[in-house]
């Protein structure tokens, strides 16, 4: 009877725990939306700067000859499906930014003394915000190229689209919420989206297939995580949908639609669970901070970057 009594009262507890735990991830997701209300131009210059690019290189190129585009009938309907990944890539890699800002200001201070249920619901309100931004922007993409006469995926593309974009905006994600937490400051993690994303956008097949590079670029590209992104997402502009198929020849081998998403699957799995190694590492480290050294350097703003550092999540 005891048992049955500590069990029944375990399983309410869990219940809470959860319960709490959603509306904490609730909350805090709500609060970033607000931030995105009141400032809606990072979403806006987020999509208008595709939407250019799109116009722009589809005219660029729009005589560029059919067998230089292996599947596609025009350079816009190539050009199409890397500017959908860059764009949720994009987004992803901004991921540490606002919380960045709220351990340069403060706020993640008090939400690391705050009574919550999990501090996971911290990680896991950004991920849940970066990853509808960049889905969002990612469609109006998808929206506008169909409108330009680019195709539109059928049923079972846009499904392989919708997963191929989840897995590299939550591997991205995980990469830049750890970046925000060892980096010192905004300025570092500006200035690595800056220096990452046009290079990792070019040494990829987004502008062009790996048979018109130079071998070395080819190479680069044949690895680059964005080309795992590309080729599933370009297939699925397809009528037919085969993941077993050929999509990349690569100079190490070819590579099927299976190993992309196979490869895209195992970044974001070793990215998160570093993240969180990191994490508990971090949170060890805070544990055996001298306290009376603590207590002497508590007066100045900085302090707030090194604690937030010094008492990481713990997931």
């Amino acid at each position: 009877m005891i048992t049955t009594n500590q069990s029944l009262h375990k399983e309410k507890q869990s219940r809470n725990d959860l319960n709490e735990m959603s509306q904490e991830i609730s909350a805090l997701t709500w609060r970033l939306f607000i931030q995105l209300i009141r400032r809606p131009s990072t979403l806006f210059a987020g999509i208008l700067q595709p939407l250019i690019w799109l116009l722009l290189f589809a005219a660029l190129f729009s005589k560029a000859p059919i067998d230089f585009l292996p599947g596609s009938s025009s350079y816009g309907e190539f050009l199409g499906a890397g500017l959908i990944v860059f764009t949720a890539f994009s987004g992803a890699l901004n991921a540490g930014l606002p919380l960045m800002f709220d351990r340069e200001f403060g706020f993640l201070n008090r939400l690391l003394v705050a009574p919550l249920s999990s501090r996971s619901s911290i990680v896991i309100s950004s991920v849940i915000y970066i990853t509808s931004i960049s889905l969002l922007q990612s469609f109006a993409i998808m929206a506008t190229s169909a409108l330009l006469g680019y195709g539109w995926p059928s049923l079972g593309g846009f499904l392989l689209i919708a997963i191929t974009l989840l897995l590299l905006v939550f591997a991205i994600t995980g990469l830049s919420l750890g970046l925000a937490f060892v980096l010192p400051g905004h300025i570092e993690l500006i200035a690595i989206i800056f220096i990452a994303n046009l290079p990792v956008l070019f040494a990829s097949t987004a502008l062009a297939p790996i048979s018109f590079m130079p071998e070395w670029l080819g190479w680069i590209a044949s690895i680059n995580p964005l080309t795992f992104a590309i080729e599933p997402i370009r297939m699925a502009y397809h009528n037919s949908v085969d993941l077993s198929a050929v999509l990349i020849n690569a100079p190490y081998g070819e590579v099927n639609g299976y190993s992309c998403l196979a490869i895209l699957l195992i970044l974001t799995v070793g990215l998160f669970f570093s993240f969180a190694c990191f994490c508990k590492t971090s949170q060890r480290a805070y544990r055996n901070y001298p306290r009376r050294a603590w207590a002497g350097r508590c007066c100045g703003r900085k302090i707030y970057g090194t604690h937030a550092r010094l008492s990481l999540i713990h997931i």
